[in-house]
């Protein structure tokens, strides 16, 4: 929660740079957006401020899973091939996983995620409190009995041709208009604004309120709302709100002249400056109405007194306009997002015809997890959970495959001699505590091995060739003994699919003889036609196996379909568990 609390703090600094520029968009547009057109922005900005809190994806749409009738006469190779393992493969589908600590929440994210959670507490506070308010003023609000009001009332609901029934009441303890309710409006009249009854004034007035009705600006309101208990802290947040609440009122007043003749604006607009000093600005935050501070009552003033019924060459100018200043602000949508500002997730570009989604979650047993599978002939990915597909993650062991890759490269060890002494070190597992080979130290998951690679490496050299690579997040910044291990370097399940498709076509610009003696580390079983390649790898952080890893390419005949499977979870999420969901999931798909 407090990696969320600073990318959404980052966030707000996009969303006020967007703030900006969405002033300065209405500035250069203002001559040819309407009122009414100029306060349907709003509702953009106010969808661009829950951006952070939702994920801001491509929609794909979902196809069937294919068939594979080539495969029917294969229905066993599969199953055969994965219970045909040699001993001397057999670890390749174990784990040999070394915990790792990590370390708390820091404390200065704690304590800011605190001061928010805090700062909305006393805005939800205030918020009952208003809405307690507004229950007791409701309860002594009356019906509107004055007969002359009525008539005239509902002669606004014909002019406006508003078939549904808007109650109407009065109370003492009003002193502007107002208009509530969501999905019952309502209207709440000062019982001395009908006391100093003038019907003309009453009947802008009347319209007015109307207009919020038609309109549904409860909805607005509510929105509003919640922009400020979640953006409390933000004051430029705070301030286009209040332009917001400007903009409604000169687009409801905008509405109502368009329903005047030209003689009727003068009067309309003396009838707000005659009542300015009597009504206030409504403290009922779940209200619209008539009244206005004194600043915007004056921006009201000027647009009545400058407007003009608009042509159908201005509203096609206010229809273009508004459509390009609504798409270049949902265009930051992908920015302001959380989920799709955290370098923790692929951003992948493909067309959703290569894709086929398929729901195997019955596979998982309780984890959460995700199952990825190219096949290479057809060039078609069947996906399950692309969520997770997408979402980088530690490598651990899986790795090793790479670093082993970039040893042989550099010479450090070669596929005629991998081998490696071991230091006399008591490690934590009794296969690790001998001398290994590439072949061993695969097959056993040796950490000590693929770390004395990385030492003679070294940082820079790695971090170009993980560069190149283009593996996941391509971050080693971590210790050079663990970047991989529930550290810095992540990467997705779809990232290590398209590797490993790389590995096999052999399109890694690396030497044919080194990509065959890792490809030779990694081969399970060959039974029939069917070979089966793979590493496994177990995330174990603070005791707690949280991360599991198989990856691999299975060969049937002249198909081969490189897959990775990943699950997460408290405890026992382990490369082995991936391993039989990976297994189970191949042997049934494949038949």
């Amino acid at each position: 929660m407090t990696d969320f609390m600073i990318r959404f703090l980052i966030c707000n600094i996009y969303i006020s740079g967007t703030i900006v520029i969405f002033f300065t968009a209405k500035y250069l547009f203002k001559k040819h957006l309407s009122p009414r057109m100029q306060y349907n922005l709003w509702f953009i900005l106010l969808g661009l401020l829950a951006v952070p809190f939702i994920p801001v994806q491509p929609i794909r749409l979902p196809q069937f899973f294919p068939h594979f009738p080539e495969f029917k006469n294969a229905a066993k190779s599969v199953n055969n091939t994965v219970n045909y393992k040699t001993a001397e493969h057999t670890n390749l589908l174990n784990d040999f996983a070394v915990s790792v600590s990590r370390k708390s929440p820091s404390a200065l994210g704690i304590i800011i995620f605190t001061i928010w959670i805090l700062g909305i507490s006393v805005m939800v506070i205030l918020l009952i409190k208003s809405l307690l308010r507004l229950k007791n003023f409701k309860k002594s609000a009356l019906p509107l009995q004055n007969k002359e009001v009525i008539i005239l009332y509902q002669n606004c609901l014909d002019e406006m041709h508003i078939k549904i029934n808007i109650p109407i009441y009065c109370s003492a303890f009003l002193k502007s208009p107002i208009t509530s309710g969501l999905f019952k409006p309502c209207i709440y009249l000062p019982i001395h604004l009908i006391s100093e009854y003038n019907s003309k004034d009453m009947r802008y007035i009347l319209l007015h309120e109307l207009h919020h009705c038609k309109y549904r600006d409860a909805l607005a309101n509510n929105l509003m709302i919640l922009a400020v208990v979640f953006y409390w802290f933000n004051p430029i947040i705070w301030y286009a709100l209040k332009e917001m609440y400007c903009d409604r009122e000169v687009a409801c007043d905008t509405s109502v002249l368009k329903m005047l003749d030209k003689e009727s604006y003068n009067d309309y607009g003396n009838s707000l400056i005659n009542f300015a000093e009597k009504i206030s600005f409504t403290t009922f935050p779940f209200f619209s109405g008539i009244s206005s501070n004194m600043r915007q009552m004056k921006k009201r003033i000027i647009n009545i007194s400058s407007y003009k019924k608009p042509s159908l060459l201005k509203n096609l100018y206010s229809i273009t306009a508004f459509t390009i200043t609504a798409a270049l602000l949902t265009g930051f949508a992908p920015i302001l997002s959380t989920y799709a500002s955290d370098s923790n997730r692929y951003d992948w570009k493909i067309s959703p015809e290569n894709i086929s989604y398929t729901d195997l979650s019955s596979y998982f047993n309780g984890f959460e997890g995700c199952f990825v599978m190219y096949d290479l002939k057809k060039d078609l990915w069947t996906i399950y959970n692309m969520e997770n597909a997408t979402l980088r993650t530690s490598p651990d062991s899986t790795y090793k495959i790479y670093a082993a890759l970039l040893g042989l490269e550099e010479n450090i060890i070669t596929p005629k001699d991998s081998f490696m002494p071991w230091d006399n070190k008591d490690y934590p597992f009794e296969l690790w505590n001998k001398n290994q080979n590439l072949q061993s130290a695969m097959q056993n998951s040796v950490n000590w091995y693929f770390q004395s690679i990385d030492k003679q490496l070294g940082k820079e050299l790695i971090s170009e060739n993980i560069h190149e690579l283009g593996y996941g997040n391509e971050n080693v910044s971590g210790d050079l003994s663990s970047y991989w291990l529930e550290s810095s370097l992540k990467i997705s399940p779809v990232e290590q699919v398209k590797l490993l498709t790389k590995l096999h076509e052999n399109q890694l610009n690396f030497s044919p003889d080194n990509i065959n003696a890792v490809k030779n580390s990694i081969h399970i079983s060959t039974f029939e036609n069917v070979s089966l390649y793979g590493k496994t790898g177990t995330g174990c952080v603070n005791e707690q196996d949280v991360n599991g890893w198989f990856i691999g390419y299975v060969e049937i005949s002249d198909y081969t379909y490189c897959f990775a499977a990943n699950i997460h979870g408290k405890k026992n999420a382990t490369g082995s568990n991936a391993t039989e969901i990976a297994l189970s999931i191949l042997s049934d798909i494949l038949i």
